[in-house]
C-alpha cells in the first residue's frame, strides 16, 4: 500500500510508482503535497476513489487499476494539468464538463475503458492544446462536439465503442494535424459526403469507421487527399502521436498517444502496444457501403491494413490493389464482389492475411508467391472459384495462372530462397517472441506483426 505518511513529504515534486503490485486506496493525504507536479500510479492494483489532487499537478497517470467512482470536481481547479491518463479502471458518472475548459493546458487525455456515460463535454475552448483524446469503450451518447474543431493540434481522436449517434464528422478535416481517427462501434450513420474543405485529412494514417451504419459509395475524394498514406514522404515523417511532452523545465516524458489501440484483421481484434508508429490502416468494415471499390485505393502505397469486409460492395476487385506494396492484411469478405481475382495481387510481397470469402468471385485462384500461403478459408463461399488450395479443379476452359512467370523465373527462385534464408534470421526473434507470448499472452497474429516489422527494417 501507499502509506498515509506520504502526505508529510511536503517538498515532493514527482511520485512515480508505475508497474508495481500496490493495493489499497490512493491516500487522501496526497492533497497536502502542494509542490507535487507528477503522479504516476499506472499498472498497479489500486482501488477506491480518486482523492482530491494537489493544486500544482501537471500529470496524473493512474491507468490500469481498479479505481471506482467519479472523477472529483476538484480536478477542474488544476489549471496546469497537461496529462490525464485514467483509462482501464471502473470509473463512472459523467466526464466533467470542465475538461473542455482545461483544454488550454491539457495535451493528452485518456479515459478509455471505464463506465462513463452521458455526453462528451461541448466546451473545448479556442486555443485548445489537446493532441490526444481517447474516451473509447465507455457508454457515452450524443454527438461529437463541434468545439473539438478548436483543437487545431489534435493528432489522435478515439471515441470507439460507445453509443454516439451522429453523421460523419467531415468538419474534423479542418484539423490538419489529425493522424488517427477511430469512430468504430457506435451509431454513426449516413454518407461520407464530399468535402467543402480544401485539403481534408491530409495527414490521416489510421481511420477506423467499422461497425457503424455508414452508407453510400466509398468516397473517392476522401482517399485522394490521404497524402500521409499515398505519398513517399510519409515514410520519413514520424507520426505526431509519438512525441515528447515536456513538463515545465525538469523532466521530459516520451509518450505514445496510440498505445493500446485495437485493430481488426482476419476477424481478430488485436490490441497493439507501441507498434502503431509505423502502421497505416483503413477499416470501413461492417457498414452499408455500396458500389464498386475505388481504383484510387491502389495509390495509397503506404497502406498496411485494408478492411472493407461486411458491406454491400459489388463489381470487380481493382487490379490497382496490386500496387499496395506495403500491404500486409486485405479483407474484402462478405460483399458482392464478382469477377476474377486479379493476378496483380501476387505482387503484394508482404501480404500475410487475405480474406476474399463470401463473395461471387469466379475463375482460377492465382498461384505462386504469397498465394501459396493462403488456405481454403480465404476463399470459401465463392462457388465458382477453382484451383489450389481448393479441391475444385479448373476445367480446360479455365487457364490456371502459372506458378512461375516465364519472364521472371529467377526472381521467383530468389524470392523463395530469401524466405528460406529468413527462417534462420527469424530464429532468434522467434525465441524472444515465444517468451512474450508465455509472459503476456499476446496472440500469434501479433507475433507475426513484430516479425514483419523486423523483416522490413532489416530489408531496408
Amino acid at each position: 500500500k501507499i502509506p498515509l505518511v506520504i502526505g508529510n513529504m511536503t517538498s515532493l515534486q514527482i511520485l512515480s510508482l508505475f508497474n508495481n503490485k500496490l493495493t489499497g486506496e490512493i491516500p487522501s493525504t496526497i492533497e497536502n503535497l502542494t509542490t507535487l507536479q507528477i503522479i504516476g500510479l499506472s499498472n498497479n492494483n489500486l482501488s477506491g476513489r480518486i482523492p482530491t489532487p494537489p493544486p500544482l499537478l501537471q500529470s496524473y497517470e493512474a491507468s490500469n487499476n481498479s479505481l471506482i467512482g467519479e472523477i472529483p470536481s476538484s480536478i477542474c481547479s488544476l489549471t496546469s494539468l497537461m496529462v490525464m491518463l485514467l483509462d482501464e479502471n471502473n470509473l463512472e458518472g459523467a466526464i466533467p464538463k470542465c475538461i473542455g475548459n482545461l483544454s488550454s493546458s491539457l495535451i493528452a487525455v485518456n479515459l478509455g475503458n471505464n463506465n462513463f456515460h452521458g455526453q462528451i463535454p461541448e466546451n473545448f475552448a479556442k486555443g485548445c492544446m489537446l493532441r490526444s483524446l481517447r474516451i473509447d469503450n465507455n457508454e457515452l451518447e450524443g454527438s461529437l462536439p463541434r468545439s473539438l474543431g478548436n483543437c487545431k493540434g489534435l493528432n489522435l481522436l478515439n471515441v470507439g465503442n460507445n453509443n454516439l449517434n451522429d453523421t460523419f464528422p467531415s468538419w474534423l478535416g479542418n484539423l490538419d494535424q489529425l493522424q488517427v481517427l477511430i469512430l468504430r462501434s457506435n451509431r454513426f450513420y449516413g454518407q461520407i459526403e464530399s468535402f467543402d474543405i480544401t485539403v481534408p485529412f491530409t495527414k490521416l494514417r489510421i481511420i477506423d469507421l467499422s461497425h457503424n451504419n455508414f452508407s453510400g459509395y466509398l468516397p473517392t475524394p476522401f482517399f485522394e487527399h490521404m497524402h500521409a498514406i499515398r505519398d513517399e514522404y510519409g515514410k520519413k515523417v514520424e507520426p505526431n502521436y509519438m512525441r515528447e511532452v515536456k513538463m515545465k523545465k525538469f523532466i521530459i516524458f516520451e509518450m505514445n498517444y496510440a498505445d493500446g489501440l485495437s485493430i481488426t484483421a482476419k476477424g481478430l481484434e488485436i490490441k497493439f502496444e507501441s507498434l502503431l508508429s509505423i502502421w497505416t490502416v483503413i477499416d470501413l468494415s461492417s457498414n452499408q457501403f455500396r458500389g464498386e471499390i475505388p481504383k484510387i485505393l491502389g495509390e495509397l502505397h503506404l497502406l498496411i491494413v485494408l478492411n472493407l469486409s461486411h458491406n454491400c460492395l459489388m463489381g470487380p476487385i481493382p487490379s490497382s490493389l496490386g500496387n499496395l506494396s506495403e500491404l500486409e492484411s486485405l479483407d474484402l469478405s462478405s460483399n458482392k464482389l464478382e469477377g476474377r481475382i486479379p493476378t496483380e495481387l501476387k505482387n503484394l510481397g508482404f501480404l500475410e492475411v487475405l480474406n476474399l470469402s463470401q463473395n461471387n468471385l469466379k475463375g482460377p485462384i492465382p498461384q505462386g508467391k504469397q498465394f501459396d500461403t493462403f488456405t481454403n478459408d480465404s476463399y470459401m463461399g465463392n462457388l465458382d472459384l477453382c484451383g489450389l488450395p481448393l479441391s475444385k479443379n479448373c476445367g480446360t476452359d479455365e487457364e490456371t495462372p502459372a506458378i512461375f512467370d516465364r519472364d521472371d523465373d529467377g526472381d521467383e527462385l530468389n524470392w523463395k530462397f530469401s524466405i528460406l534464408m529468413g527462417y534462420g534470421c527469424a530464429l532468434v526473434l522467434g525465441m524472444s517472441m515465444a517468451y512474450i507470448v508465455f509472459t503476456t499472452g499476446k496472440p500469434g497474429w501479433l507475433i507475426w506483426i513484430v516479425e514483419r516489422v523486423q523483416h522490413r527494417f532489416a530489408k531496408r
